[in-house]
């Protein structure tokens, strides 16, 4: 989306806000438009999902400023974030702010640009890919499959209020594919309540810890099992929960394999050098 700017080259005005995603983890699966804006930009709001290899690639002139949230535990609070990229802009600056995955999926970038609107900010979004295609991709689970699924659902597992009160009726449908974002914490209960409202127990589901990243690992099992095997393999956060017939698909089709050479010159590296 674009405020009636113009392009951001290097010769744009000053004194704007940048909300990009910088998807799942993997520096190739940035896009160029992200990977110029890494390199341009006079200070960095960055959150603990933007990975080490991406912030490598932000300019060394450039400000960095640690803005995380993890679990019962935020850095700096979402107003204060919303404070700081007025402030910011309002100096003079282009000003960046880097969200893992997507900024609109999960990522309270519709609240930072209301607030940008507001006072008159100029802004621009630039998307990412969302951890769920990026998961689903590297992992090998099609998150729709004319023989197994009509239809895919994001929910977060993670309510503002901390609870789990979702959509069950929807959510129990058969026939579609159901993606869990931030659910690590509660998984047992997740799995429970889809049994409990009429999923089978032997449902595959899967949960990927650091998709795309040379820490990714795909736990594959169902939702009887899935919480236990987490545990066994003692998976961290950040991880995707899929539930659904099309997990199935895994076994044959998972193709990424941490530590392995995907590509002799990776996209982001050759961008870096010729920029």
């Amino acid at each position: 989306m674009t405020r009636n700017l113009p392009a951001p080259g290097r010769d744009a005005a000053p004194g704007r806000v940048y909300l990009v995603g910088t998807g799942p983890g993997d520096p190739d699966l940035l896009t160029v438009k992200a990977l110029r804006l890494l390199q341009q930009a006079d200070v960095v709001l960055y959150d603990n999902l933007v990975s080490d290899e991406i912030m490598a690639l932000v300019s060394p002139s450039a400000e960095r400023i640690y803005v995380g949230k993890q679990r019962s535990h935020h850095t700096v609070r979402q107003e204060g974030i919303n404070a700081m990229l007025v402030q910011q802009a309002q100096r003079g600056r282009r000003v960046l702010r880097l969200k893992a995955g997507d900024p609109f999926m999960f990522g309270r970038g519709g609240e930072e640009i209301e607030t940008l609107a507001s006072h008159g900010v100029p802004f621009e979004v630039v998307p990412g890919i969302t951890a769920a295609l990026g998961v689903a991709a590297y992992a090998g689970i099609p998150l729709t499959h004319r023989d197994y699924a009509h239809s895919c659902t994001f929910v977060t597992g993670n309510l503002k209020d901390g609870s789990i009160d979702l959509d069950w009726e929807a959510l129990a449908r058969p026939g579609q594919t159901v993606v869990i974002y931030m659910g690590f914490a509660n998984l047992e209960p997740l799995c429970r309540e889809f049994i409990a409202r009429g999923r089978a127990p032997d449902l595959p589901a899967a949960i990927v810890q650091q998709a795309t990243t040379q820490a990714h690992k795909t736990v594959v099992g169902t939702l009887a099992t899935l919480p236990a095997l987490a545990t066994a393999e003692k998976l961290e956060p950040p991880t995707l929960i899929i539930v659904g017939e099309v997990v199935r698909l895994t076994e044959r089709l998972g193709w990424f394999e941490p530590g392995a050479a995907q590509c002799d010159e990776p996209p982001a590296a050759a961008l870096r050098s010729t920029a």
